[in-house]
């Protein structure tokens, strides 16, 4: 692990969910303090959430740490239950979950696939993981194995990433803890105690089946009441066609304001830079949109103010999609009532849809375990869930625009 001095590295952190939390190691340590981790105080978990929910304006640094902790609970369970999970595995698993979402971009999810096209945050992740591995000459390794589930234990692999993975226990907990949304509080404890080893996979045992059945409809209420709220979707629809357009100005040839990491975002990309990547944060986005709200583009200054003074659009739901000929209308009103070009008011309407599953039937299932070593998926070992109402895709189709519109019906 190379001479540190581990007096002055295995501090506590504060955390208003679990209390203290130790950090287990000298390189977690190193790792916390480098640049690149630091980043991610300055990324909000929950994108425009606290346009909503004002106490949401906790960060990516935060959540990373909370799952962290919670690895560390887990690994102590299951090498009670008899199982080997040595030394360098533990600090490899824990390093996973650390560094999980070290790629997520401004606003996480928000601008995934704005400012960076055909690349997914776990993508960049393992990016960022591997120049890590460099600097801190390949103590990173096991880590990147477990992560790419290329590591012979698959179980390590399942609690960084998986149905009932300590990312997801940390977020409903953490998510709804900062929302003030009850429904999302999981038993995170009680289910992690119920976790054990069957056949090299994750299991959980029969007396944890009452928190799995709280966790999976936990998560189905958080993603309809918080992370796709139809306020919370408007937003961050105003927030996305406001980089199309400053993307669409400046690639005419418009000197726009906009801090350096994101200037170099703007312009066309040919090849993320990973470099410029990690200098991007939700200020950088902020603060040229401050700017912004007063630009000469109409388009772009309106989208502004909606990001910087929550002038949100107003939104439609629907079971089905939106017709062509509806958005047409409302395109010619928006066009009318700004006196504005067609190419203008189509980043002023927007028609989409959301979709959330609680549980998938497809992915690696969540086994239930009884005493006898017996296995079932949730789905047959549950006597209150419809597994099938649960697994089902919901898709709902939203058009969003100018509040002006409403106000004029």
């Amino acid at each position: 692990m190379g001479n540190y001095s581990s007096t002055n590295k295995l501090k506590i952190i504060n955390d208003p969910v679990y209390g203290f939390i130790k950090i287990p190691y000298d390189l977690i340590f190193d790792l916390i303090e480098h640049p690149l981790f630091q980043r991610l105080r300055r990324i909000r978990q929950l994108g425009l959430t606290h346009f909503v929910y004002p106490g949401a304006n906790h960060t990516r640094f935060q959540h990373a740490v909370g799952a962290m902790h919670l690895m560390g609970l887990a690994i102590e369970v299951i090498r009670s239950k008899g199982h080997t999970i040595s030394d360098e595995e533990a600090r490899a698993v824990t390093i996973a979950i650390l560094l999980h979402d070290i790629g997520h971009g401004p606003f996480s999810h928000s601008l995934e696939h704005s400012l960076i096209k055909n690349t997914t945050h776990e993508e960049i992740s393992l990016l960022l993981m591997e120049q890590l591995n460099k600097e801190f000459r390949g103590e990173l390794s096991m880590a990147i194995e477990i992560f790419r589930n290329r590591y012979p234990k698959k179980f390590l692999h399942q609690l960084v990433s998986s149905q009932l993975d300590m990312d997801r226990l940390d977020y409903l907990k953490r998510d709804s803890f900062f929302t003030g949304v009850t429904e999302g509080v999981i038993g995170s404890d009680r289910i992690i105690k119920m976790l054990n080893v069957l056949n090299d996979q994750l299991v959980v045992e029969e007396k944890g089946i009452y928190s799995i059945e709280k966790f999976l409809i936990a998560r189905r209420l958080m993603y309809w009441q918080v992370y796709l709220h139809r306020t919370v979707v408007a937003s961050e629809q105003v927030l996305v066609l406001m980089l199309k357009r400053a993307q669409t100005l400046t690639s005419g040839g418009e000197k726009l304001f906009a801090t350096p990491a994101l200037a170099y975002f703007l312009q066309a990309q040919k090849q993320v830079s990973l470099e410029q990547f990690s200098l991007l944060d939700d200020d950088d986005i902020l603060a040229s949109a401050k700017v912004w709200c007063n630009n000469s583009d109409r388009v772009l200054s309106m989208l502004a103010n909606g990001v910087i003074n929550r002038k949100l659009f107003s939104v439609e739901l629907d079971k089905q999609s939106f017709s062509a000929d509806r958005v047409a209308e409302i395109r010619g009103r928006v066009r009318e009532h700004l006196n504005m070009s067609p190419r203008e008011a189509e980043y002023l309407v927007v028609s989409d849809s959301i979709s959330n599953y609680a549980y998938s039937d497809m992915d690696d299932r969540i086994t239930i375990m009884d005493k006898h070593g017996n296995t079932r998926d949730i789905a047959e070992a549950s006597d209150i869930l419809n597994i099938s109402v649960l697994s089902k895709t919901v898709r709902k189709y939203f058009l969003c625009y100018p509040r002006f519109i409403k106000e004029k019906e």
